[in-house]
């Protein structure tokens, strides 16, 4: 790892907010594509899952899922289940900045891409017991969105409307559609 991204790793725990937000945008960055450190921070990625620390959490768990693609052991496979957990956090604020970035695993392979969808349909159908469920619907199909959009798998576009169909609140479905406008 060249010393500017270790810069910005040690930036995260800098006691000056703006220098927080400045690391973590340009880790967000960097982790667009590929990247040949992944593993150099994975093991520390993977322990802020479980951190005391709300911040550290979100940012393991959508540091993981953006490095994914960079991920040719597929570590990510054991290490869903953990991410998937940060999605119900206590704090909603972590739980949702999980759950937005959890479809970028799915671009890192067929049993990646599986994985989440599985996981994104469940959550949608059985999770109307939790709290702001129609928020988490939402994002759920914006992630299946954005999915769709970097990969153009039809398959992801068939499931998200019907999802959508299986919405029984008028004012919500129409907002859920809007998701899926111009797809």
């Amino acid at each position: 790892m060249d010393k500017i991204t270790q810069s910005y790793f040690k930036n995260l725990e800098a006691e000056d907010k703006d220098a927080q937000f400045e690391a973590f945008e340009n880790i967000v960055a960097a982790t667009s594509k590929e990247v040949d450190w992944a593993y150099e921070v994975w093991d520390q990625l993977r322990e802020w899952l479980t951190d005391s620390d709300n911040h550290r959490r979100s940012r393991g768990a959508q540091f993981l899922c953006r490095i994914a693609i960079s991920d040719p052991e597929k570590r990510i496979l054991t290490d869903y289940q953990a991410i998937w957990e940060v999605t119900k956090d206590e704090k909603f604020v972590t739980a949702r900045h999980t759950l937005q970035a959890i479809w970028r695993i799915g671009l890192a392979g067929a049993e990646q891409k599986e994985i989440v969808v599985k996981s994104l349909i469940d959550r949608f159908v059985n999770g109307t017991d939790e709290k702001n469920y129609t928020l988490i619907r939402y994002d759920i199909l914006q992630g299946l969105r954005n999915l769709y959009d970097e990969i153009k798998d039809e398959e992801i576009k068939k499931i998200a409307l019907d999802l959508i169909e299986q919405e029984e609140d008028p004012k919500y479905k129409k907002k859920y559609a809007t998701v899926w406008k111009k797809a």
